[in-house]
């Protein structure tokens, strides 16, 4: 049974924090759909250039776009690359819109690195694990630094990992599931090539249900592009497998990979005061009312609402921070009106 061997240090435990504080600022956001769909399309096309960036895609952001909004006639590899990834994010966020819930196993892994491989040319793309032996070279010197699992090997090994991220539910923070998998999942490379895109794709699979529901506004690919050299120290390992199994810790890699997603959060709450925030039916009741009135107290909102007291403050709440309203007074006198 896979036991991953990690610590909660006091940057990951103020990480894990963090994220918690960003998510419910940025799950709590309204928009309209057609601002959605735009957020959305940024992220896919964020990621899809990232992902492959960092496995060594050519191809700069203005190219990808381009790409992504108009399928050229004639494309090589570093645009089915692209491709590829792009529909892979889709089916994802397709099928978590119908299903609310995706189950993490050997089939949905293998179905999604097939769409990451689909149409490259003597690629595995099988669905299934790879019956070969295979080999992490270093980029640059050109020379072998890891020896993943043997073939026969990867089934139960990638049986066990999945077995971990179903059986944690409820009793492993989400946030250490995901980045657990990320790694290990790295660590026994069960496929020849799209190792690292599959592994990616899965993640956010993973922290979308877990409840990071901005999936579609998410790339946590940017922040692993942006520091390449620092992804691959954290999330790789070195050796032959069989040697070094029993010592990897995944406690630096957590640390790692909780900055990235408050770096990616933070990105997308930093986009968020360009779009209005769309006004609910009963935001608008509070706002007629001090347009018709003056002002607005609480006492007068329950009067003219049925909403239970606790919600009427956060109605409040979400209008002063959306600077349409402002409080006036102290204590029970306080009152709200119009933003000028």
């Amino acid at each position: 049974m896979f036991k991953p061997k990690y610590s909660i240090s006091d940057k990951l435990a103020q990480n894990m924090r963090s994220i918690g504080e960003l998510m419910g600022e940025v799950n709590g956001r309204n928009f309209s759909s057609a601002v959605l769909a735009s957020l959305e399309h940024d992220a896919r096309v964020l990621s899809s250039f990232s992902s492959n960036r960092i496995e060594g895609n050519p191809l700069p952001l203005t190219d990808v776009k381009r790409i992504l909004k108009s399928t050229p006639s004639n494309i090589g590899e570093s645009e089915i690359e692209i491709l590829n990834y792009n529909k892979a994010l889709e089916y994802i966020h397709n099928n978590l819109k119908q299903k609310g819930n995706l189950k993490i196993s050997n089939e949905f892994i293998c179905r999604i690195q097939s769409k990451v491989m689909d149409k490259l040319i003597g690629k595995n793309k099988g669905l299934n694990y790879r019956n070969n032996p295979v080999f992490v070279n270093d980029p640059i010197k050109k020379e072998t630094i890891y020896l993943p699992p043997d073939s026969k090997d990867v089934s139960p090994l990638m049986d066990d990992l999945i077995s971990f991220v179903e059986g944690s539910k409820g009793e492993v923070d989400p946030l250490i599931i995901a980045g657990v998998f990320h790694k290990e999942f790295v660590i026994i490379h069960p496929f020849l090539d799209g190792n690292g895109r599959t592994a990616r794709l899965i993640t956010k699979t993973i922290l979308a249900q877990l409840g990071l529901n901005t999936f579609q506004l998410f790339s946590f690919e940017n922040y692993y592009n942006n520091n390449i050299a620092k992804y691959y120290e954290n999330v790789g390992v070195f050796g032959n497998y069989y040697d070094i199994v029993d010592e990897v810790d995944f406690s630096t890699w957590l640390e790692f990979f909780t900055e990235g997603i408050i770096n990616e959060l933070e990105r997308v709450k930093s986009l968020l005061p360009k779009y209005k925030t769309r006004i609910e039916s009963h935001q608008k009741v509070i706002i007629d009312y001090i347009k018709e009135n003056g002002s607005i107290s609480m006492g007068e909102y329950s009067k003219i609402t049925k909403r239970a007291r606790a919600t009427r403050i956060q109605d409040f709440k979400k209008l002063v921070e959306m600077k349409i309203i402002v409080p006036k007074g102290n204590g029970k006198s306080t009152y709200y009106v119009l933003v000028e």
